[in-house]
């Protein structure tokens, strides 16, 4: 019977931190996905609206109207910058997790090769004993009939 792995509380232990690092991770890059989206989406909206007031322009503007445009491309603007800073926050995060995740890894293979060399190693001795016990039963198994 083979001995079990002493250190498989070790291993299970990092398998469940290597899990909750993979998951971290995912919500991290999932997180900057939705950053890197929204910021799009008002350059996006930002592009369209610079268009209607220049369009507006050409048709004439009246100084109240023309200072309401420009006012809001100013904020647009504001919360473009502030949005780019978000995004570059979120990718600061995900390279932050990406190396967690490396870590976590890198520990689950180090106990993980060492419960492999323990596997190996209990194969390799029961297949001794294996071989030991057969031995035996043969040389028993010759010794009996030679007496005959």
């Amino acid at each position: 019977m083979s001995k079990p792995f002493t250190l498989q509380t070790v291993l299970e232990l990092m398998q469940a931190r290597a899990d909750e690092a993979t998951q971290a991770l995912a919500r991290l890059i999932a997180n900057e996905r939705d950053a890197r989206a929204k910021l799009a989406m008002l350059r996006q909206y930002r592009d369209e609206y610079a268009n209607r007031f220049r369009q507006a322009s050409l048709a004439g503007l009246t100084p109240s109207a023309w200072n309401n445009f420009q006012e809001f491309l100013n904020r647009l603007d504001e919360a473009i910058a502030a949005q780019a800073q978000a995004v570059a926050q979120q990718a600061r995060n995900t390279a932050n997790g990406q190396e967690h995740w490396k870590h976590q890894q890198k520990k689950l293979k180090a106990i993980d090769t060492l419960s492999e060399r323990h596997r190996c190693q209990e194969e390799a001795r029961e297949q001794r004993l294996d071989q030991k016990q057969q031995d035996e039963f043969a040389t028993r198994f010759r010794q009996k009939h030679s007496q005959d």
